[in-house]
């Protein structure tokens, strides 16, 4: 069985309820329900959270909902912790045989998206994978003690753009992989490693409300625009 698992805290620092804000015209971690929901490959949703108002709304989309301990969902907490409690419940009635997980604050995903990503976990033959963007127009820099550092490049022996070798930016919206490699790891990502490639602007994610209105524009200008039915992303 393939599960969806979408963790939503009640508690947001930067945006007050910002799960369940209104994006597009629905509840933030609805699109994210809805996208799983709608892809062929995906068996069960299941939505983890400590708040009542998202288990109602995620309950209303078609998710099934697992009560996050409230210790598992402060601001120290981390999505690991989340996802092997949530696992372990899910395991009590069915036999995982890979879990999607996804972040209700990173919507831009097409409807091919969760379904493409689970043909290359396949194909690739890993053992976990994480969706991505290529970063070809990116020279970065790091600060250290010591000073600034070229990370990706070489400043004192510059080469062209096109010449940089093949490098990638998570971006935080789909991530894939089997129960004992985090069991194991206590790591989304472990043993064998492969990525889903995603157009570079799906990687924006909502941490602010400068965050939220771009996110918007992409999701009505790249994704509802060439849709007849909102509900099915």
């Amino acid at each position: 069985m393939i599960v969806a698992v979408i963790p939503a805290r009640g508690g947001s620092k930067g945006i007050p309820k910002k799960n369940i804000i209104d994006f597009c015209g629905k509840p933030l971690i609805a699109w994210s329900i809805l996208q799983s929901k709608n892809s062929e490959l995906i068996d069960e949703v299941y939505v983890s959270s400590d708040d009542d108002e998202i288990i109602d709304i995620s309950s209303s989309y078609g998710a099934k909902v697992i009560h996050r301990p409230g210790e598992l969902a402060t601001d120290f907490s981390t999505s690991e912790e989340s996802l092997l409690h949530t696992v372990s419940i899910i395991e009590k009635k069915v036999d995982i045989d890979l879990i999607v997980f996804l972040q209700a604050t990173s919507p831009l995903r097409e409807k091919k998206d969760i379904g493409e990503a689970i043909t290359e976990f396949r194909i690739q033959k890993v053992d976990s994978l994480f969706s991505a963007a290529r970063l070809e127009d990116f020279f970065i820099w790091e600060k250290t003690s010591k000073g600034l550092k070229s990370m990706n490049y070489d400043y004192k022996n510059r080469t062209r753009r096109q010449d940089t070798g093949k490098q990638y930016v998570e971006n935080g919206s789909i991530y894939i992989f089997k129960p004992f490699i985090l069991k194991k790891y206590n790591n989304r990502l472990g043993g064998r490693i492969g990525i889903y490639e995603m157009e570079l602007w799906k990687t924006r994610e909502i941490d602010s409300i400068e965050d939220k209105e771009l996110c918007e524009w992409y999701f009505n200008k790249k994704i509802l625009k060439s849709m007849g039915n909102h509900d099915t992303p």
